[in-house]
């Protein structure tokens, strides 16, 4: 799971970092406002990136997507961009859990017939 998940973080630093360059040609914004929004989520899934493998960790990723949903309100690029990204990180848990489940079935498969 840990490496799904991290792929879809850093996917998400590099895509709102080049949405954010994207968003400051609109004249409605400002490079704070941008900035601001883009900066804070990057940093987040740097960070988070890191912490994969402590607990709670999955929730922060939820935490993070449903707050990059949530500066739609101040970047309206961004509703599109979490929900894109909350698709993902579902992907990334939800089939990250199954490809561990299978790789622990092998390595106890593995270790009966080693011992065997």
């Amino acid at each position: 799971m840990r490496t799904l998940c991290a792929s879809t973080l850093i996917g998400e630093f590099f895509v709102v970092g080049f949405a954010g360059l994207v968003a400051m040609k609109n004249p409605d914004l400002t490079q704070a406002e941008v900035w601001t929004v883009c900066g804070v989520t990057m940093l987040l899934s740097v960070l988070l990136c890191g912490m994969l493998s402590r607990r709670g960790a999955v929730e922060l990723g939820w935490a993070l997507q449903i707050g990059l949903i949530a500066s739609g309100f101040v970047v309206p690029t961004m509703f599109f961009l979490g929900a894109v990204f909350a698709g993902l990180w579902w992907c990334s848990v939800h089939y990250g859990r199954r490809i561990d489940a299978i790789k622990a079935s092998w390595a106890a498969r593995q270790a009966e017939a080693d011992a065997a």
